[in-house]
């Protein structure tokens, strides 16, 4: 997938109560909305019965928009263990159905996101959304009240933004040219 492309991107914001899911329609160097929801499971208590329609409704939404790839919010660090644990069994699903139907994955964490679409990596999930509005030309109405679609469609246009503009790692031959570059960042 090139500059002048046009291909779609699925994001998603992975979860067991709610599954935010965004749709991005590219064409060259622009993108626009297809589609954005969320899938809400918090009526059910079964938690593999909540994986398999996590599974299901990302099958579903590949199969319906046929995205060339998914992107995907990672995991940030939680306190709390079973819920970092649910959390990263609802992203393996997601990311199974996606690999099931060959679509390949890319995974963000929140502060790349954040960093991508505002420079800033302590952006309110608001904020994000407020720009995400406005970068996208997205009328209010069709603004959700649930910020886990606008979390997903932030992933999906990161995913958008690296493709335009990637961001490579610098290489480093050992330890010590790393030391040698980042005297700063070394204490000794």
């Amino acid at each position: 997938m090139g500059k002048g492309d046009s291909y779609t991107i699925l994001g998603i914001d992975p979860g067991t109560n709610l599954m935010g899911y965004g749709l991005l329609s590219v064409k060259g160097n622009s993108a626009k909305l297809l589609a954005m929801g969320v899938l809400d499971l918090r009526k059910m208590d079964d938690h593999y019965t909540k994986l398999n329609k996590i599974f299901l409704r990302v099958l579903s939404l590949i199969d319906e928009f046929d995205p060339q790839v998914l992107s995907i919010e990672s995991p940030f660090f939680g306190k709390n263990v079973q819920s970092m644990l649910k959390l990263g069994r609802a992203q393996g699903v997601a990311m199974s159905a996606a690999l099931y139907r060959e679509v390949p994955v890319h995974e963000y964490t929140p502060l790349k996101i954040k960093m991508a679409i505002s420079g800033n990596g302590r952006a309110s999930k608001e904020q994000i959304a407020a720009l995400l509005q406005r970068y996208l030309c997205i009328p209010q109405e069709q603004m959700l009240p649930y910020l886990d679609a606008t979390d997903a469609l932030a992933a999906a246009y990161c995913h958008f933004l690296q493709i335009g503009n990637p961001v490579v790692a610098p290489e480093y031959k050992s330890w010590k040219d790393f030391m040698t570059k980042h005297p700063g960042r070394v204490s000794g």
